[in-house]
């Protein structure tokens, strides 16, 4: 009889993996194997078997004091770029409201948002964007990226949302979930740990301040009109 427990083969490997592909861009699609969003990989994750693995560039999204000085899982498949995204802005010592947090990444980490978006042009291959849960920095640059290529709001709010029906596992998997009384299942306390949408909604009501919403923001920014031009080739197919 096998004593594998279905929790921890549950968590051996990404739980809030998703390729950003297959979404409605314009006239078009966003394509598949450009961009992956994820919670934060562990050593010894299985690989997934439902998108393009291993990604070429990895874009860690967690401060250095995640991280430990451990080194990170991919680095031996992949190139890794460290970027603390909310570095001096969010900490255990300064906290502030999600949909304040989202504003002040836009404000405050504007250069580091500016060099993602460079890195994931310029990749010779699939992108894994990553923080430790996929949910916050990860969901500021997912928009970033969706909105640049001409993705609906609606659309890019509907994929931050999905990050609700696996943030009992991530929690889990960080060791930050309590386990379950019996007769209570995740869906009995997703509520508790929901994604709110208003903090996406503020992102993308910044974005639309600016003609073309996130690629007049990068533009505003000192990205130019050639590199969003080569950004919607590479990301969105007719």
């Amino acid at each position: 009889m096998s004593t594998t427990d279905p929790t921890s083969e549950a968590l051996a490997g990404l739980v809030n993996l998703r390729d950003l592909g297959g979404l409605p861009a314009g006239p078009g699609t966003t394509r598949e194997g450009v961009v992956l969003r994820s919670d934060a990989p562990q050593p010894g994750d299985r690989d997934p078997e439902d998108v393009a693995w291993p990604p070429a560039l990895v874009l860690d999204l967690r401060d250095a004091t995640e991280l430990n000085g451990t080194e990170h899982p991919l680095a031996g498949v992949a190139e890794v770029h460290q970027i603390e995204l909310l570095a001096g802005i969010h900490s255990t010592e300064v906290t502030h409201p999600l949909p304040v947090l989202y504003q002040l990444a836009l404000r405050d980490a504007a250069a580091k948002l500016v060099r993602v978006f460079r890195l994931a042009l310029e990749a010779q291959g699939p992108v894994l964007v990553h923080c430790a849960a996929g949910k916050d920095r990860t969901g500021v640059v997912s928009a970033m990226l969706l909105s640049a290529a001409g993705v609906r709001e609606d659309t890019i709010t509907a994929d931050y949302v999905r990050t609700d029906r696996n943030m009992f596992r991530v929690l889990q998997r960080l060791e930050l979930a309590p386990a379950l009384p019996p007769g209570v299942s995740e869906e009995d306390v997703r509520h508790l740990i929901s994604t709110p949408v208003e903090a996406i909604e503020g992102v993308l009501a910044s974005f639309a301040e600016h003609e073309q919403a996130a690629a007049g923001w990068l533009r505003a920014h000192g990205v130019t009109d050639e590199e969003i031009d080569r950004w919607r080739a590479k990301f969105v197919t007719s």
